[in-house]
């Protein structure tokens, strides 16, 4: 198994068919330039709805639409006056509980150690021999270097894929994009899984999971882990 990316993920925008990505909402109609809307039927001349002494320019009276005020901003801008930015998690799914992450995440992680020792007796690449007073160091690299490589494309190949590992699927919960909700591409599924598992089969196994997957339980607003942070992605609930 290698770390390649699956065919026909690449990066760029997700395609239109995801089912997961996340629609604008609906625009609002187009309305009149300002100065061009009809008074109120009986308004006369002088009256206060008379379009050239609308202080909104309107013709009728009350303040334009979201987008059309002053300060700019529109439907789809978050703020309607254009100073804040939309919250990306506008129309996903609830974010995922942090202790749910951490159970789905131990399922992945006993997964694909059993087959890390299933293929390390295989091809004789034990975690260190010990004969009298040398270490064979070059076994434990095979082998740190055989969990790297496997768990790596286990976790690429099915969040680029679905979003969901095995653990993530059994539990109900998914990789998003934050930005848009979609199904991460190859390229942030494949950046999430290096931050991850790399310095977990190299050097700092127990200490760095805690770590980078335990961010998620202090984080905020986002309970990202620091693998989502560098992928800019989120976890959420699908049930």
């Amino acid at each position: 198994m290698t770390t390649e990316p699956p065919p026909g993920s690449g990066g760029g925008e997700p395609p239109e068919d995801d089912p997961f990505r996340k629609r604008p909402p609906q625009q609002e109609p187009p309305q009149p330039p300002y100065g061009q809307g009809q008074p109120p039927s009986g308004a006369g001349q002088g009256s206060p709805y008379d379009a050239s002494r609308d202080p909104y320019g309107g013709g009728s009276g009350q303040p334009p639409p979201y987008g059309g005020g002053p300060y700019g901003g529109g439907p789809q801008g978050g703020d309607p006056y254009g100073g804040y930015p939309a919250d990306p998690l506008s129309g996903m799914p609830p974010l995922a509980d942090s202790g749910k992450r951490t159970l789905a995440r131990i399922i992945d992680m006993i997964l694909v150690f059993i087959v890390v020792t299933l293929l390390a007796w295989a091809f004789g690449v034990a975690q260190y021999t010990v004969d009298a007073d040398e270490i064979e160091f070059g076994k434990t690299f095979g082998r740190e270097l055989l969990a790297a490589i496997l768990y790596v494309a286990y976790d690429t190949i099915l969040t680029a894929k679905s979003g969901q590992t095995l653990g993530k699927k059994w539990l109900g919960l998914r990789v998003a994009n934050l930005d848009n909700g979609s199904t991460p591409s190859a390229q942030t599924s494949l950046i999430r899984a290096l931050v991850l598992w790399v310095p977990f089969a190299f050097c700092c196994a127990c200490v760095w999971t805690a770590i980078c997957g335990g961010w998620s339980f202090f984080d905020k607003p986002y309970k990202q882990g620091l693998h989502d942070k560098a992928a800019k992605t989120v976890v959420v609930s699908t049930r």
